[in-house]
């Protein structure tokens, strides 16, 4: 990828930096990819398009390194839990033979699994060769018939959300628009019941939450064309171009994809969330209001009522346990503000939140959540998180996987937020999951286990100082002889 093209990116115009500052978004330094290269990026944003065969173009540790990072699902092929790469060794390298690699790679995946595309992702050993991915791909797609992307995404380039708008250009410009949804089923339009087209940008379906908010959408007759990409499929994500209306669910990876469609098609788009009962209901009178359908917004209303009343007779008891207990937040992007909705929705009381993520809007939203002197925890060492958790008196720290072992080591109860974990939180049944999860960390008799004395411990407590160091030396003779009896 040329220089220029990078700069465009960093550069793009519905991200809220360029609001603050006339360059755009940071440019890449030296360690950038701490916690996530361009190609890292590229791949988790893509991955989840369970029938396309995902082949990494560079040597095998990149495959293996960064393989099912993120705990997409899928309701039917399993392609794309299937790791290919090119593994290119040190002798491809120095022969000049990693675009014949490429080829036959391309080949063996298409013979052996007929996937509806292939997708290339390059990596930093053959963009600093100057293999010519492009070209090698289009000979491929000339060749076999079978759609060949490729997502030129080596990890030098900058960070994980560069590698997400990559992935997100290269679905533009080679995929969307090159086929026309699927007409209608014959009798599924019910009499002055109109059926619209939406997408869901920066939808992964971590552990299936996709699957809780899509009945809400049948219900109201919103035909669902693309998750990009959560339980996505190639033929979807070739209809976008047709959506009547685009949700932008995850601000910052994939932005320029809803606003080229909206420059090429002219396809509003709006920002939302599935955390929190006011937020599921916001984002579905969003739809209402920009489709300006009368008749679906009284629908969205009949169903707001009933869910919400649903949901708060659900989240009743759980609220009475949960009830000002007090929450570390240390994640990015729209979960440092979605989530705080969520958690206010219980009846909980955020102490800080973390931003290392998060653009100035999502940062705009935690202060309209929390106040105006909310604290943003822009980079959270372990010793900070520590810290902050004993100040306040936190009951519970909600983070990403990363800080789990801090967590435990620390004996703080925590709960995994980001990819990794096994729950699905969004919709208005994911907030009683949420809550049914909060409970059973907090609460779990662990606790309370861990944080009291070991009985030698206590045994020197309990005696007075003069015996202190008697006891001492009984436990320290004790441990020698139980040594020597193993010796």
């Amino acid at each position: 990828m040329k220089q220029k093209d990078i700069a465009a990116l960093l550069d793009e115009p519905a991200c809220a930096h360029n609001r603050k500052e006339k360059s755009g978004c940071a440019k890449p330094k030296p360690g950038a990819t701490a916690g996530g290269c361009t190609f890292d990026g590229a791949q988790i944003a893509m991955l989840p398009i369970g029938d396309v065969a995902h082949i990494v173009h560079g040597s095998i540790a990149c495959a293996g390194n960064s393989w099912d990072n993120r705990g997409t699902r899928s309701s039917g092929p399993t392609l794309y839990k299937i790791g290919m790469t090119t593994d290119l060794t040190e002798q491809d390298i120095i022969m000049g033979r990693g675009e014949k690699r490429l080829f036959h790679s391309i080949k063996q995946a298409i013979d052996s699994y007929q996937p509806a595309a292939v997708f290339v992702y390059n990596t930093c050993v053959p963009a600093l060769t100057g293999d010519d991915m492009v070209a090698v791909c289009k000979d491929a797609q000339a060749r076999w018939g079978t759609p060949v992307v490729p997502i030129d995404a080596a990890g030098f380039y900058g960070a994980k959300n560069l590698g997400s708008r990559i992935a997100g250009e290269a679905m533009v410009r080679y995929v969307c628009g090159t086929r026309e949804p699927d007409p209608l089923p014959e009798g599924i339009e019910r009499e002055g019941f109109k059926i619209h087209d939406i997408c869901l940008i920066g939808e992964y379906n971590i552990a299936g939450e996709l699957w809780r908010v899509l009945p809400l959408f049948d219900e109201l007759g919103l035909r669902v064309l693309c998750t990009l990409s959560g339980d996505g499929r190639f033929r979807e994500v070739q209809t976008m171009h047709r959506a009547e209306v685009n949700m932008m669910v995850c601000s910052r990876a994939l932005v320029n994809v809803a606003r080229k469609l909206q420059d090429a098609y002219g396809t509003p788009w709006f920002e939302g969330s599935f955390y929190g009962v006011r937020d599921v209901s916001q984002a579905l009178r969003d739809f209402a209001r920009i489709l300006d359908d009368p008749d679906l917004t009284a629908r969205v209303e009949t169903v707001i009522a009933r869910e919400e009343a649903r949901a708060n007779a659900a989240l009743a008891p759980w609220r009475q346990r949960l009830q000002g207990r007090k929450v570390l937040l240390y994640t990015g992007g729209v979960k440092s503000w979605s989530v705080i909705s969520a958690l206010q929705d219980l009846g909980m009381t955020v102490v800080a939140s973390g931003t290392r993520k998060s653009t100035e809007d999502d940062k705009a939203r935690i202060r309209e959540l929390m106040g105006e002197d909310a604290v943003m925890i822009e980079e959270g060492n372990p010793r900070t998180l520590i810290d902050m958790v004993n100040t306040q008196g936190v009951d519970i720290l909600i983070a990403g996987g990363r800080n789990m072992y801090t967590a435990l080591k620390a004996r703080i109860p925590f709960l995994d937020i980001n990819q990794e974990r096994e729950f699905g939180y969004s919709g208005y049944a994911g907030m009683e999951e949420l809550a049914k999860q909060l409970c059973l960390t907090i609460e779990s008799p662990v606790w309370e286990a861990v944080r009291r004395p070991a009985p030698w411990a206590r045994a020197v407590i309990a005696q007075p100082a003069a015996d202190a160091a008697s006891v001492t030396v009984a436990n320290e003779a004790e441990s020698i002889a139980v040594e020597a009896s193993h010796a």
